[in-house]
Parts: C-alpha cells; sequence; structure tokens
C-alpha cells in the first residue's frame, strides 16, 4: 500500500526537504504541496491524501485553523511541524488535541545536520500513520480468556457496550497502590480522555511516561492539570507519591521509583543509548520493584515496542497489564507488543479504560 502524502510549510526550505525525505522512499508518494493553511484545505478536499504535514506558523491560514477544518471536513492523517519552544509546545498540544495524531520538531538547523536520522523518524511516522486506518472507534469490550490461548487478540471476546453484560464483563481493578500508564504516538490525547473521568478523590498515584520532548511535558501537565479533577504536574526529582495526583515523567530525562523509598520519585537524566527518553521500560521495572504485585499498569497507543519489556518484569511480580485495543489505538504498536507476548490481562477500548477506572475512583 502506498501512503499519499500532501506536505504543507510556507517555508521552501521545507517543503521541498521533507518531499525528497519522503519520496525517498518506494512506499510513500507525495502528491503534492501548499505554502498556506488555505491551500491545505482545498488540496485536502480534492486530493484526500492519507497524510499531512502541516506547519503551525503560516501567512493567510495558520496550521491550526486550517486543522480544525480539515479535520470537520475531509478528516486524515495530520502531522504538525513545531519548533520546541513553550509557545510552540501549547499550539501543537492544541493541535492534538484538534485531531492531529502527532508532531515533530521543526529547527532547520537540525534538518540539516541529522537528516539522516530525522528522515528516518519522519518516514516511519508517515507510513505507520498512513497505514493505521482511522478507528471507527467501536465501543467493544475485549477481555482475555481465563483460559490461556496461544492465539493472538483476535481470541479475545468481544463485548458490545449496549450489552447488559458490560458491567460484569468490565475487569475489576486490581488491589493496586499504584497506577501506571506509557504512551507515545496519540497518547496525548488519549491520556486527556482517561484522565479527565478522574475523581479528584482517586485513591492511587499516577505515573506517566509519554514520549514527549522537555519543552513539551511542562505544558502538557499544565494542560492536563486544568482539565483534570486530579492534580497533573511535570515530576521532579524527590516527589512524594500522593493519592489523587499524576506525574508526567519529564522530556529527555527518565522517571523511576526511588529504590530505597517507594513513595519517592528519583528523576534523572538519560543515557545517551537510551532510545526513548522518557521510557516506559524504565519507569515499569522500577515500579514493579518498588510496589510488587499491587500495580496496575496501562500501555496506551504508541509507536514500536516501549513498555513491553518492562511489563513483563511486571507480569513476573504479579501485577495487573492493561493494553489499549487496535480499534481505538491511533498507532497500534506498543499495545501490539504487550499483546503478542501475552502479557496482557485485559484488552480495552479507549471509553473502557476510562470507565472502569473512573467508577474505582469514585467507589
Amino acid at each position: 500500500m502506498t501512503v499519499r502524502v500532501l506536505v504543507v510549510d510556507d517555508s521552501v526550505f521545507f517543503r521541498n526537504r521533507i518531499s525528497q525525505m519522503l519520496a525517498a522512499h518506494p512506499d510513500i508518494q507525495v502528491i503534492d504541496t501548499a505554502k498556506n493553511g488555505k491551500e491545505a484545505v482545498d488540496k485536502v478536499k480534492r486530493l484526500n491524501p492519507d497524510v499531512v504535514t502541516m506547519d503551525v506558523e503560516m501567512p493567510e491560514m495558520d496550521g491550526i485553523t486550517a486543522l480544525k477544518l480539515i479535520m470537520t471536513e475531509s478528516p486524515c492523517q495530520v502531522v504538525m511541524l513545531s519548533s520546541l519552544t513553550q509557545r510552540s509546545a501549547a499550539v501543537t498540544l492544541e493541535a492534538l488535541a484538534l485531531g492531529a495524531v502527532d508532531y515533530m520538531e521543526k529547527d532547520a538547523r537540525a534538518w540539516v545536520a541529522d537528516s539522516t536520522a530525522i528522515g528516518v523518524t519522519l518516514v516511519e511516522k508517515v507510513i505507520a500513520l498512513g497505514r493505521q486506518k482511522r478507528g471507527a472507534n467501536r465501543s467493544v469490550l475485549s477481555i482475555k480468556p481465563e483460559v490461556k490461548q496461544a492465539s493472538s487478540p483476535s481470541s479475545a471476546k468481544q463485548i458490545d457496550i449496549d450489552s447488559t453484560e458490560l458491567a460484569d464483563a468490565l475487569p475489576k481493578v486490581p488491589d493496586c497502590k499504584i497506577v501506571t500508564i506509557g504512551s507515545s504516538t496519540g497518547g496525548p490525547a488519549a491520556l486527556q480522555h482517561v484522565l479527565t473521568g478522574l475523581p479528584a478523590s482517586f485513591p492511587v498515584p499516577i505515573l506517566l511516561t509519554q514520549h514527549m520532548p522537555k519543552a513539551f511535558t511542562s505544558v502538557f501537565a499544565r494542560r492536563l492539570n486544568d482539565l483534570c479533577a486530579i492534580e497533573v504536574k511535570e515530576a521532579e526529582d524527590g516527589d512524594q507519591l500522593l493519592p489523587g495526583c499524576a506525574y508526567l515523567a519529564p522530556g529527555g530525562q527518565q522517571m523511576i521509583i526511588d529504590p530505597a523509598n517507594s513513595s519517592k520519585l528519583i528523576i534523572r537524566e538519560s543515557d545517551e543509548r537510551m532510545t526513548y527518553k522518557p521510557s516506559v521500560d524504565l519507569t515499569f521495572a522500577s515500579v514493579a520493584k518498588g510496589y510488587g504485585s499491587r500495580v496496575l499498569a496501562v500501555v496506551l497507543t504508541g509507536m514500536g515496542a516501549d513498555g513491553c519489556e518492562g511489563a513483563r518484569v511486571l507480569k513476573k511480580s504479579g501485577a495487573c497489564v492493561w493494553a489499549q485495543d487496535k480499534d481505538s489505538s491511533t498507532i497500534f504498536g506498543m499495545p501490539k507488543a504487550v499483546i503478542t507476548a501475552e502479557l496482557a490481562d485485559a484488552v480495552l477500548n479507549l471509553d473502557n479504560i476510562k470507565q472502569t477506572l473512573t467508577r474505582w475512583g469514585q467507589r
């Protein structure tokens, strides 16, 4: 399947650079370019691309205004290009809330100096998004069978959300002392969806490990805190874990449980050899050591397999692991890895994750 892409940017340099990087891959076709949001809206209607790369700041019509119109009139997968500043982070997070699925850093120096690495990342994102059809978000629930099956998640029992069986079918939240959630592509919107349903009296602390750069995590934490009844903050070294509070791992660093005090966080600089900064695997593994079986871990939408090895460590400690289902995932990479490794106790639609945690928090 060839992924058809529209490149939108007011900069000739970026239009050409992005087009060159994408067109070099045999499975990608750059069908056209646009130099502003107005052109983008018109061309999306006419050309029906699979993926749009969208600059944020453009003349005539900016990227956010164009995105709103595209999502209303001709929905497709949109990747925003943004500079890593506090202001740009806020605008990009607004774009993600409006329906954009991912973003990339827009820094001309980096695109010249590190063009190979950036090109690989860009191509990987575009292919994954282009091949992932927008989910119908069917309100269904998949529960892992009691008897372990050797097959894929397709063997899971499917239950319609309107069914009278739903209340009984939803998994019970285990007797846990902490909830830890890992996510990547599509994660900001998924986290916002789940966390906004939780009551201020949520009985345990929540750790959030979202793949995101430093400039974004502080802004994202503030955004979530404004929207949620629970308290949400960017995690700091030495934070004491409190019920009703969610701690977002800072971008570019690692968040782990203090091995000498399980109610305390350690935030440390990341080893440059680590692919993910922050890493879901590292956070999950540290939670397993600190809390053993008294953990609920949730793996949400995202590219790659970060969280799978951490989930394996958690399962060895007797913890409970949930994975988001394919239909409600923006990218079914991280959850799929956990499910394929047979580490998921339940495979849940995002609405069901929110509903189950909300009910448990209100008890």
